[in-house]
């Protein structure tokens, strides 16, 4: 079944004449009834009935042009998406992005990219390191923001900042006046952090590995706000990036050894073909923090 037979059988349909339908398809009508013919014997049942030199659907013919009329909108409808994709100033970018960076960094720097650019939308995703990762793979999304922890084979990855982890602990611990803190000291507290598909639970599972700490876990969430809501209910305590507007009863301590921080960046798959859209973004997120 071939698109162009049923366009004929759409223009036959609704003219109920061949000779007009050949007409307007600018086609020979042999050719268009030789199209018919086989489109019918191709579905296995017969799609008009013969009347003269006017044909009427049957309701096979009714039914199957309910269902062409969906496909062909279908298709209309996903041209002119393919078009607004290489337009370089509408169309959509699907963009995925780390939890954590849900909270300001993307919507902030979504709100500055649409000031510039409105008539450009999004389709955004949201989940860890290894899943977002294997959407750009897929090519479910365009680009996506995430920390380096997890490499994959024909990832691009440019570093775009550096933001520093925290050790977090509750109002009521001993340790909550301080204004920095070493990393061994945690040692013997139970330790709330992120599943280990993360790429953020991989790299503190590094720190910690680094200072000789095999950690106590009580609890792998899957949002840094649910682990920052866990520490402030006193469960243990966690190393995180800090969460701009948090108020809760707990404090935000910096690591003086190791430095602990992570790398933010943004990924796309190399030598995949990137809409013009999605490339503007991108170059306009390089520069934002070149």
């Amino acid at each position: 079944m071939e698109l162009h037979q049923l366009i004929y059988f759409k223009t036959v349909a609704n003219l109920e004449h061949v000779s007009k339908a050949a007409e307007v398809l600018a086609i020979s009508q042999p050719a268009l009834s030789r199209s018919i013919a086989k489109l019918e014997e191709e579905l296995g049942v017969p799609l008009f009935e013969r009347q003269g030199k006017r044909i009427i659907l049957n309701r096979y013919g009714r039914y199957f042009l309910k269902n062409v009329d969906r496909a062909l909108q279908e298709i209309i409808e996903g041209r002119q998406a393919l078009f607004d994709l290489q337009d370089a100033n509408r169309g959509t970018i699907a963009l995925a992005f780390l939890h954590s960076l849900g909270t300001h960094f993307v919507p902030a720097l979504l709100g500055k990219f649409r000031k510039k650019y409105p008539d450009i939308q999004f389709n955004l995703y949201q989940n860890s390191t290894n899943f977002i990762l294997n959407q750009l793979e897929s090519g479910e999304i365009d680009l996506c923001f995430s920390s380096p922890s997890v490499t994959k084979k024909g990832i691009e990855w440019t570093p775009l900042f550096k933001e520093p982890l925290y050790v977090i602990v509750p109002k009521e611990h001993k340790l909550f006046q301080r204004e920095q803190i070493h990393l061994k000291e945690i040692e013997d507290e139970p330790i709330i952090t992120l599943k280990r598909d993360y790429g953020l639970r991989i790299l503190t599972d590094q720190y910690f590995e680094a200072v000789g700490i095999k950690p106590r876990i009580v609890f792998e969430g899957e949002e840094i706000s649910t682990v920052a809501g866990l520490v402030e209910a006193n469960l243990g305590v966690a190393l995180i990036p800090k969460i701009l507007g948090y108020k809760a009863n707990i404090s935000f301590l910096p690591v003086s050894e190791p430095t602990c921080e992570r790398t933010i960046g943004i990924a796309w798959m190399e030598g995949r073909y990137m809409p013009p859209v999605s490339k503007k973004f991108k170059d306009f997120v390089i520069r934002s923090f070149s």
